[in-house]
């Protein structure tokens, strides 16, 4: 399987390229450590670290900051190929989302700092925006960052954070202005590695997504100077994640859909193997036609996906196409993920089987990124205007 499909019009030669070689990467360092990484709940710094070696986050970033020169296509096809091995431990996704607020809102220092680190892996980036009594709605946050001279004063804390437990950079938002609602938020570069008075908690136990660190994030009168305000003045944060929200969405139903391919594949291999009555579980009518609707799902969502991909690539992506591809592409993702492990049988449910942990993995994808709930009423505006 590829991501991209024939009528598809943003791939060129260089995305190939990226895929073919995201793909050994990942068979090489990734496939191997999966079920260790699940284990211990996280990823090897080391990894980080040889993935930024192979360049594997450098494709839409400028020369000038280490980057190819690229555009989120090159995001895209690593995304990709990384959901499409099973793997959910790897952060990338929130890495390059970080990038991606650096790269369109940093100042010059922060570009020159931040950039070079984090497309290296020196440096593990998290965006923190939900908090313990607030989710999808961003404006009723309350970690406040107060100016006290040259510096803010940050305090507040934040839950469901994925890499806070790893994370060298935080992308955090906050109110500078409580009394303005939205045009009081604010978004604040908090480098964790020296800052007093910032703790994390313990990494979360979750439903699925073992390998993937995800901890509440505590700031008690954590002080950083006014330059790491992130765009030229304060109150910004909102429309700066407004922006940037499509991006988070679609990597979101990139993942969906790299997740799908290694569900049908796995599933495929098992039904071909496995007997029952003295025949095939493939060469029973109802296996073939669970698989015939879980593959003609998967490509209808390739064939949205990549249309999102070239408007991406154009800077034609809407809000709500982007929160079409989130919420059709996680309802789907998880549709199949149930009549696959559904046609493994009892195997299925035996967290050895590949298909048991991208069951479990999948749930989360309604839910964060704004829930698919959240994605409706986003699309239903767009009919109501």
């Amino acid at each position: 399987m590829e991501l991209f499909t024939p009528a598809a019009c943003w791939p060129e030669d260089e995305h190939f390229l990226v895929a073919d070689a995201a793909r050994r990467f990942f068979a090489d360092r990734l496939v191997p450590n999966i079920g260790r990484y699940r284990k211990q709940g996280y990823v090897d710094r080391d990894f980080w670290l040889e993935a930024g070696r192979a360049g594997l986050m450098s494709g839409a970033v400028p020369e000038a900051y280490g980057g190819t020169d690229g555009g989120l296509g090159f995001d895209s096809v690593v995304l990709y190929e990384l959901a499409r091995v099973g793997d959910t431990s790897w952060g990338y996704g929130i890495q390059s989302i970080v990038i991606h607020y650096v790269l369109n809102y940093g100042s010059d220092d922060q570009k020159s700092y931040w950039l070079p680190r984090l497309l290296s892996g020196e440096v593990i980036g998290a965006l923190a925006m939900s908090e313990p009594g607030t989710g999808s709605d961003l404006q009723a946050i309350r970690t406040t960052a107060t100016m006290d001279g040259n510096l803010y004063r940050i305090s507040g804390s934040k839950m469901f954070i994925t890499n806070g437990w790893s994370a060298d950079l935080v992308v955090l938002a906050v109110k500078t202005d409580p009394k303005r609602g939205a045009q009081g938020l604010s978004l604040i570069l908090v480098d964790t590695r020296d800052a007093e008075g910032f703790r994390r908690g313990r990494r979360l136990e979750k439903l699925g997504l073992h390998g993937n660190d995800t901890a509440e994030l505590f700031f008690d009168e954590v002080k950083v100077p006014l330059t790491n305000l992130l765009g030229e003045e304060e109150g910004q944060g909102f429309y700066q994640l407004m922006r940037q929200l499509p991006w988070e969405r679609l990597v979101i139903a990139i993942t969906a859909l790299g997740a799908m391919d290694c569900a049908l594949k796995e599933t495929v291999e098992y039904v071909k193997s496995r007997k029952a009555f003295g025949r095939r579980i493939m060469d029973f009518q109802n296996t073939r036609f669970k698989l015939a609707e879980v593959k003609t799902k998967t490509e209808l969502l390739r064939s949205f996906v990549n249309d999102c991909i070239a408007e991406l690539e154009r800077g034609e992506l809407s809000a709500e196409k982007a929160s079409m591809a989130k919420y059709w592409g996680t309802e789907t993702q998880n549709w199949i993920m149930d009549e696959c492990l559904q046609l493994h049988g009892g195997y299925g449910y035996m967290m050895e089987f590949p298909i048991a942990w991208l069951y479990a993995d999948a749930r989360v994808q309604k839910i964060y990124g704004g829930t698919n709930e959240i994605m409706k009423e986003l699309i239903a505006r767009s009919i109501d205007s």
